[in-house]
């Protein structure tokens, strides 16, 4: 029932002293670190996100991570272009204008420092929605 099979007749097999090696071997991780959300900043969208599927609005959602950004699109139908996207660019931390959602256009709707603020953009008509 027990097959044992040595992998040392298949070629060099890593060892301790090899995978220390390959350590130094990469790129600085400042270098090849990517951009992506945070925790809190999925919750506040997805709270909104789940608002409009559940009205029926939108269907699908797709999360890029990048090396200088991450973008959350949302997508009214699977087979189409985003409607929105939210940007999230760290390089421009220091003006003020890291978060930034865009129209279908690729306009830029609203830009800021702080996410919710942004995000209010998306959910001007709360009021037609009704959670039980």
């Amino acid at each position: 029932m027990n097959n044992i099979l040595n992998l040392n007749k298949y070629g060099n097999t890593p060892n301790i002293k090899n995978w220390s090696q390959s350590d130094h071997n990469h790129k600085d991780q400042k270098d090849s670190k990517i951009v992506s959300f945070s925790r809190d900043e999925l919750n506040y969208i997805l709270a909104i996100y789940g608002r409009r599927v559940v009205s029926g609005q939108w269907k699908d959602y797709a999360i890029d991570t990048l090396k200088d950004q991450a973008i959350f699109s949302i997508y009214k139908k699977s087979n189409e272009m985003p409607q929105y996207t939210i940007h999230k660019l760290p390089k421009l931390k220091n003006s003020q204008k890291m978060y930034q959602v865009k129209g279908v256009d690729g306009k830029i709707l609203k830009r800021g420092s702080e996410l919710p603020h942004i995000l209010k953009i998306l959910d001007k008509d709360k009021n037609k929605y009704k959670i039980i």
